[in-house]
């Protein structure tokens, strides 16, 4: 009975993983609007202007791919070796990003902060199911 509760517990992680990652694909796709990017993607060359967009839709996607996959398969992902590293790799991908805020974003800024804790937030949650289950 424990490891039934226990499992039914890290499914729901897995599938607030999910809407972690769709919550980032909505946010990515307000990007035009809230950067303003038809005026401002302009002052880019014409290869940096798509570059750009060509980015922000293809990771906008795969945010929306990776959940489908917690939404579908959450009981794989928690039960088999592939699973298990699709999450260790999508907890890496979020750690990846913290450590770009670092690198990329040096300003004391209130929302660079609270986006840093953001990302450290989705490097927990895909790596809990993988630690709790042992």
């Amino acid at each position: 009975m424990k490891n039934t509760v226990n499992i039914d517990k890290m499914e729901t992680i897995i599938v607030i993983c999910g809407l972690y990652n769709i919550a980032f694909a909505l946010f990515h796709f307000g990007f035009w609007k809230m950067f303003q990017w038809n005026s401002e993607l302009k002052k880019l060359s014409f290869a940096n202007r798509g570059i750009m967009q060509i980015l922000n839709i293809q990771i906008s996607y795969y945010f929306i791919f990776t959940a489908t996959i917690c939404f579908i398969f959450p009981t794989e992902l928690l039960t088999t070796k592939l699973g298990n590293w699709f999450l260790i790799g999508t907890s890496i991908f979020w750690l990846i990003r913290t450590i770009q805020q670092f690198i990329f974003l040096k300003a004391n800024h209130y929302k660079i902060h609270i986006l840093t804790f953001i990302f450290l937030i989705g490097t927990i949650l895909f790596l809990l199911p993988t630690l709790l289950k042992h």
